[in-house]
C-alpha cells in the first residue's frame, strides 16, 4: 500500500518541480529513480515526500470549489445587470 501513495505523490509533484528550490528539486529527483527502480522509499525518505506533497499539492474540497462557483455566478449576474 505504501508504494501505491509513494507513486501517487511522485506523480501529483512532477508538476510542481518548477516552484522547489534546488535542494528539494534534487531530493525529489532522487524520489522519481528510486521509483523508476521500483525501490520503496525508507521511513525518512518517506517523510520528506510527504512533506513535499502537502507543501506544494493543495488538494481542493467541495466546500472550496462551490463557493468558487458562487463568487464566480454573481459575477456573471453583476455584468448581465450591467448592461
Amino acid at each position: 500500500m505504501r508504494i501505491i501513495d509513494q507513486r501517487k505523490m511522485i506523480e501529483d509533484l512532477r508538476d510542481y518541480a518548477s516552484k522547489m528550490d534546488r535542494k528539494e528539486r534534487d531530493d525529489f529527483e532522487m524520489f522519481v529513480k528510486r521509483d523508476k527502480d521500483d525501490e520503496e522509499l525508507d521511513s525518512l525518505s518517506f517523510k520528506k515526500l510527504e512533506e513535499m506533497h502537502e507543501r506544494y499539492v493543495v488538494k481542493k474540497t467541495k466546500k472550496d470549489i462551490e463557493e468558487l462557483l458562487k463568487k464566480y455566478s454573481a459575477e456573471l449576474k453583476k455584468d448581465k445587470g450591467s448592461t
